[in-house]
């Protein structure tokens, strides 16, 4: 499941054509005999690790590449390369633990930069390692360039009723762009292919089996990863379960009624301060929002990056803020800061995904290099992503049919998020059909135990995902009810915290359906 879907980047964009982060070392590694006809050579390499290059880089952390071919039906073509990062075990490895924190579009890389303290329990059985999938950050990133923007723009306009046929001519423009910038990887993204990468990964970094945890869109990962390499499991750990058979018609439903029940529950604690920007009363509080968001759209406030904060920006803070409890007070205070001064460089913030990644340089060739990571790249590739993965195309006489009645039907799940979400289904329109191995492949699976952790109060993957995610999995999926809020369970609980540790260090799994309670019922 996403982590957002940012209308657009609050700065400015990078206009660089990221085509040129493909590299096409057909013959860059030698031939050898393998796991399948002519990718042997690939499951032969080793990564050659370095210091990461950057001031603000932690100096424990070492950076290289994993080189993959670009299509796996044709593996002595082109290739690409995959960023990787890790920290090195301090106590007996078992080996790497391969972490994905989500998206789809998130890098792997500056996010373990920025989080690593939060893992530095793992290191005690492996080293932490993460990566930049293809298309995503320095691993070939796609881009859409600016007709995304017209595209949502024209999508969350009131004439969009009135004349879907001029949404859907701004749907394919942008489609068609999106090509244009993204080069010869945006037909080889999606799952199926970042699990083939995966496989090559675990190889390249000397493990037999696969040792992994997945937040949210990388649980969807862990999945399809599990069913294609099913002798290849070892310890998984799935958190904040993703859907398997729902199409993004319905994850767009859902997330926006989560995200409704997270803004409630937030604006709940909120008004019971004297300071909430929204006044004292929960009731008042919902109207308020609702109001706001309007009030930008009709007259979006001009920024210092030169592009006006439009209510649907405003709302794409929300959802992001929404996130984590922990969040919640950063997130008041910058609603104070638009509606008491008009200013909004903490909202821009959270609508652009917060602070950004550090800089870092690897000193081998073939990845791109940070500067030339387009900023619209998180929103770029969580469309492809999603779009590769769904196998879902309504005709365009279908959505012209059907547009005014899902507009309903998303603004009945959320007044604030619905038109937000619904973008979702929408932006597939006039891309090539995704596969269908994911809702039709993905089940009964024939691995050792997996641990999923669902969160009742996570706004953006249901709860019932993970029931519905673990009776696909079959009997090889152990389920722990995190009784909390927020985005994901092992950042937020400490009784997560140390159930996934245990059991991705020592084996022990907690009983299928015993549950966490959350950290804030003794507050």
């Amino acid at each position: 499941m996403l982590a957002k879907l940012s209308t657009r980047p609050s700065v400015r964009r990078c206009a660089i054509p990221c085509a040129a982060g493909l590299a096409l070392l057909g013959a860059g590694l030698p031939a050898a005999d393998g796991p399948g006809p002519g990718l042997g050579r690939f499951y032969d390499q080793k990564v050659k690790w370095s210091a990461c290059e950057g001031e603000d880089m932690p100096k424990s952390l070492q950076c290289g590449k994993v080189t993959v071919p670009l299509d796996y039906a044709e593996p002595g073509k082109a290739t690409l390369d995959l960023a990787v990062a890790r920290y090195r075990a301090t106590g007996k490895s078992r080996g790497s633990l391969l972490l994905n924190f989500g998206g789809p579009g998130g890098q792997g890389v500056g996010q373990l930069a920025m989080t690593g303290k939060d893992f530095m329990g793992l290191t005690n059985g492996y080293d932490v390692v993460s990566f930049d999938p293809r298309g995503v950050g320095r691993s070939s990133p796609v881009s859409c360039g600016s007709a995304s923007d017209d595209a949502l723009d024209t999508a969350d306009g009131d004439a969009a009723v009135a004349d879907p046929q001029a949404v859907l001519e701004k749907l394919r423009e942008a489609a068609a762009e999106c090509t244009e910038h993204s080069g010869p990887v945006l037909p080889h993204i999606g799952t199926v292919n970042v699990a083939r990468d995966l496989d090559v990964m675990r190889d390249a970094l000397g493990d037999g089996k696969l040792n992994y945890l997945g937040f949210s869109y990388g649980s969807r990962l862990g999945a399809v990863y599990a069913a294609r390499f099913p002798d290849k499991v070892d310890r998984m750990v799935l958190d904040g379960v993703d859907t398997l058979t729902e199409p993004l018609s319905e994850q767009g439903v859902a997330s926006a009624q989560g995200q409704q029940s997270a803004l409630e529950n937030f604006l709940a604690w909120c008004t019971e301060d004297i300071a909430c920007p929204f006044g004292q009363d929960p009731r008042e509080a919902r109207k308020h929002v609702v109001q706001v968001v309007e009030s930008l759209d009709k007259d979006p406030v001009p920024t210092d990056f030169g592009e006006a904060f439009s209510g649907q920006d405003f709302v794409g803070a929300l959802a992001q803020g929404l996130y984590s409890r922990e969040l919640w007070p950063s997130l008041q205070r910058a609603v104070a800061q638009l509606l008491e001064d008009g200013d909004t460089s903490r909202l821009e913030a959270f609508a652009s995904g917060g602070v950004g990644m550090p800089p870092w340089r690897a000193t081998h060739g073939g990845l791109v290099n940070p500067e030339d990571v387009p900023l619209d790249n998180p929103s770029a590739a969580l469309m492809a992503i999603n779009c590769a993965d769904d196998p879902d195309r309504p005709s365009a006489a279908q959505i012209g049919r059907d547009l005014g009645r899902l507009r309903a039907r998303y603004e009945r799940a959320s007044p604030v998020f619905g038109r937000y979400r619904l973008t979702q289904v929408l932006m597939c329109h006039g891309r090539p059909k995704g596969t269908d191995f994911i809702r039709d492949g993905v089940k009964d699976l024939d691995t050792p135990k997996m641990l999923l952790v669902g969160t009742r109060g996570d706004p953006a993957t249901p709860y019932r995902w993970t029931m519905e995610t673990a009776e696909r999995i079959g009997s090889s999926a152990v389920v722990l009810d995190n009784r909390g809020e927020g985005h994901t369970g092992y950042g937020s609980s400490k009784c997560v915290h140390r159930k996934v540790d245990a059991f991705l260090l020592y084996g022990t799994l907690p009983p299928d359906g015993s549950s966490c309670g959350s950290d804030h019922d003794s507050e």
